[in-house]
């Protein structure tokens, strides 16, 4: 991971699975970044203990109160980084924050729908616009031409269930709402790719593997990948991503896959 040279990096739902695994793994980098901003929605409660007994040892790990379906949250949360950043930007924006409901075809419901996707799908939209300026300033104070993470990036945490083309996991479980949610944001990547590469700024989606997290392992099958395999994996992409990679869907091998 020697070439992710990142000064600050954004993760959300970094309380628990993968995004706590980039979280630690950032944080053990030989050469880690002066910022890492932890973001979850109840960074006081209990399932954030792990975390804030990281920032206990991590001076440069800062827990950031985000909810993501919450706009004056999010605005609030951007603000706080802001004020951390001291006229800086922000190099790196993970939106990992997800959620999954095991429902059927035939039973799947508008509230279930309407939560999924205001989670999955609007909250890194959201999520994205806040902390824009942020990415835009880094990419502007940076003296590189080219597009990298190390300049400035968006990674949406998707999933090979997203895929239009590509249907997995069907006969195992249906996951409608979470299918959906994860198309939707595979084509938000695309549009942020065509709107933000003006900017500077690298957009690209990013499928995780079947992990052994809660969301992996909600339909009652152990997931056969590891958090800390999966992780080590993508921060592996993230260090060689570059021009050619903004606008791709690609899984935590780096390679592509279809949308």
């Amino acid at each position: 991971m020697a070439g992710l040279c990142v000064r600050s990096t954004l993760v959300t739902g970094a309380n628990r699975g993968i995004g706590l695994g980039i979280v630690k793994q950032l944080l053990q980098m030989p050469n880690p970044p002066e910022w890492v901003f932890a973001a979850y929605q109840d960074p006081k409660g209990e399932q954030a203990q792990e975390l804030q007994h990281l920032a206990s040892k991590h001076p440069n790990l800062v827990i950031i109160p985000l909810e993501v379906t919450d706009p004056a949250s999010i605005q609030a949360a951007a603000a706080r980084v802001r004020e951390h950043l001291k006229g800086s930007g922000l190099n790196l924006l993970i939106n990992n924050a997800g959620i999954a409901k095991v429902i059927s075809l035939d039973t799947e419901t508008v509230e279930n729908m309407s939560q999924v996707y205001a989670t999955n799908t609007i909250g890194p939209l959201l999520v994205s616009q806040a902390f824009l300026p942020l990415l835009k300033k880094a990419a502007q104070g940076s003296s590189s031409s080219e597009l990298s993470c190390s300049k400035a990036a968006i990674m949406n945490m998707s999933s090979i269930v997203g895929s239009i083309e590509k249907i997995c996991f069907w006969d195992n479980v249906q996951y409608i709402s979470y299918r959906c949610s994860k198309a939707a944001l595979n084509m938000l990547t695309k549009c942020q790719f065509l709107g933000y590469q003006q900017h500077g700024i690298l957009c690209a989606a990013l499928h995780p593997g079947w992990v052994q997290t809660d969301v992996g392992n909600s339909a009652g099958h152990k997931a056969p990948l590891m958090v800390d395999m999966s992780v080590q994996g993508m921060l592996n992409v993230l260090c060689s991503l570059s021009e050619k990679d903004t606008g791709t869907f690609l899984d935590w091998e780096g390679k592509a896959l279809p949308w």
